[in-house]
């Protein structure tokens, strides 16, 4: 089987988990260089998922697939919140542990990139013209008030995360 989006993405997330990974400086420093790309490859990466790829995935009606959607797309919103305050050591680890679960419903057999890729059949080189075309995301600076925490700390909660349980580096 050919597996060029399987494989677009799947190395997108390496790229992704190496730049996080790296965005941790020693055991209490954060590297904003990494972080930052980090932060803005994971948005575009969102990005080309729920405006490409998951209405692709929803094609053919399926209780299983607007369940897998649904779960992807409360991660991303999760995913997302953790983004718009300063990264902590914290946030990094609620990051880690999200995408690591994360990544393995999209990658796993029958996930959304293997269906993605089987469906779309012919299409495969005009869906992946498209998802290449995807311009970065413009990244908004940090939201330094506190109460931004409070959001965050929903969008975990309807992802079925809880922040206080990821390991405190701070």
């Amino acid at each position: 089987m050919y597996r060029k989006l399987y494989n677009y993405f799947t190395n997108d997330h390496k790229y992704l988990s190496r730049m996080l990974e790296n965005a941790v400086v020693g055991n209490e420093n954060i590297d904003e260089v990494s972080y930052s790309k980090f932060r803005s490859g994971i948005l575009k990466h969102i990005g080309m998922e729920e405006k490409i790829l998951i209405p692709e995935y929803l094609k053919t009606p399926d209780t299983e697939r607007y369940s897998l959607a649904t779960h992807l797309r409360l991660d991303h919103g999760a995913i997302a919140a953790l983004l718009v305050p300063k990264p902590s050591l914290k946030i990094i680890a609620a990051l880690k542990a999200i995408l690591s679960k994360h990544n393995v419903l999209e990658e796993k057999p029958g996930g959304l990139y293997e269906v993605c890729e089987q469906s779309v059949g012919d299409n495969l080189d005009l869906l992946m013209t498209r998802i290449q075309n995807v311009p970065e995301v413009p990244v908004n600076p940090y939201n330094l008030n506190p109460a931004v925490f409070d959001s965050t700390r929903r969008a975990l909660a309807r992802a079925g995360y809880n922040f206080d349980e990821f390991e405190n580096n701070d």
